[in-house]
């Protein structure tokens, strides 16, 4: 029996790793996309990256919940948050906006009270690292205490350094090795 983590990297190498030329976030060029939101929206694979990411962050102490920049971060968070309750474990899930609402409570994070709380900022690839950064910089503002950032896939790129020189830990579940990939 393959585990949930082998699982997972076959399913990203054979359906979410497209060839050609892209133009990556970054403005970098790139020979292949990593198109994880094909994934993570998708029945078999999302459980997957539910208990992969649950296993990744296991011994971080006090957690409460997982979240981060809208869209990329959104069914990471919902996975890890449904696993969770599958395994007995209970994170609640966070959004973060790119800017806060300009009506009703004008709110940039959304979701439970996170003042005082410890949280994990989630994403699904992560190439600069400016996504998790900018999720940081609106939990502190609400008073979140981020306990580090998990990644599902690492394109081994600046993110993990620029969010450690932030002061911030970087985990990742899978990088470009795993996937067969080089780095860019």
């Amino acid at each position: 029996m393959t585990s949930a983590r082998e699982q997972l990297i076959e399913l990203i190498r054979d359906e979410a790793v497209f060839h050609g030329d892209f133009t990556l976030t970054s403005g970098k060029k790139a020979s292949y996309y990593i198109d994880l939101r094909k994934l993570s929206l998708d029945h078999r694979a999302a459980p997957l990256i539910g208990r992969v990411m649950l296993d990744l962050i296991a011994d971080i102490d006090g957690v409460v919940a997982v979240g981060g920049l809208t869209m990329g971060a959104d069914p990471i968070a919902s996975a890890i948050l449904h696993q969770g309750v599958a395994q007995g474990r209970v994170y609640d899930a966070f959004v973060v906006r790119k800017e806060p609402k300009d009506h009703g409570r004008g709110r940039q994070v959304e979701g439970p009270d996170l003042a005082g709380k410890r949280v994990v900022v989630v994403e699904d690839t992560s190439t600069t690292g400016g996504s998790p950064l900018q999720a940081i910089e609106a939990l502190e503002k609400v008073g979140a205490e981020v306990a580090g950032v998990a990644v599902v896939v690492d394109r081994q790129a600046p993110a993990k350094a620029r969010i450690e020189a932030a002061g911030y830990e970087y985990r990742y579940a899978i990088g470009l090795a795993d996937l067969g990939l080089a780095p860019q």
